[in-house]
């Protein structure tokens, strides 16, 4: 909400201050990691509030706020810093201009894919399989058609989220999408 009210030059340059660029993880790497997290690029909040209830919320209360903001912190963290790797190694070899050294690129969208990919342990088999294999699709499609650094943080982000798997062997229950449907049924809802 505060985005939207300033200009889009203020905008763009409050956003830039806090970017995990090139440039900001060279300098700070810490405070633009913190402070990237908490925002949302082009001002999508309520779109993103309806996502942070479906799978935030869902991924906290199954595994903890602990396992759940460690989740989150390998995702966000370590997607930044694979998609910034493969940035780099496209400027260095001459690929990608010099000047994406300063790319915009803030927001929360690669913890969001992190919690997605760790939700697939949660649902049941064989749902679990439709849920990842909708999940590879969302983040594949953009990834090889319209291939960039954001594109590859979420897909690493997704995938880092898997290989987050021991974290959940602790937590106890599944969730079965049929349970919803059946209890509708009985409940003579259509």
């Amino acid at each position: 909400l505060f985005l939207r009210h300033l200009p889009d030059n203020v905008e763009e340059r409050f956003l830039g201050k806090r970017s995990t660029n090139l440039h900001h993880l060279a300098e700070d790497p810490l405070r633009v990691l913190f402070s990237s997290a908490f925002w949302l690029e082009g001002g999508g909040w309520l779109g993103y509030l309806v996502l942070f209830t479906i799978f935030h919320a869902t991924a906290e209360r199954w595994l903890g706020t602990w396992r759940w903001l460690c989740v989150v912190v390998i995702a966000h963290v370590g997607a930044t810093y694979i998609s910034e790797g493969v940035l780099y190694e496209g400027i260095r070899h001459g690929y990608v201009a010099e000047s994406a050294v300063n790319t915009l690129d803030v927001g929360v969208s690669y913890g969001l894919a992190g919690i997605m990919g760790i939700l697939v342990y949660r649902i049941v088999d064989p749902w679990r399989y439709v849920y990842l294999a909708g999940l590879l699709l969302f983040y594949g499609v953009p990834l090889i058609f319209a291939t960039n650094f954001t594109a590859i943080g979420h897909m690493s982000a997704l995938l880092l989220g898997l290989a987050c798997y021991p974290i959940t062997r602790a937590r106890a229950g599944t969730w079965n999408p049929m349970d919803l449907w059946h209890s509708r049924r009985i409940a003579g809802l259509p």
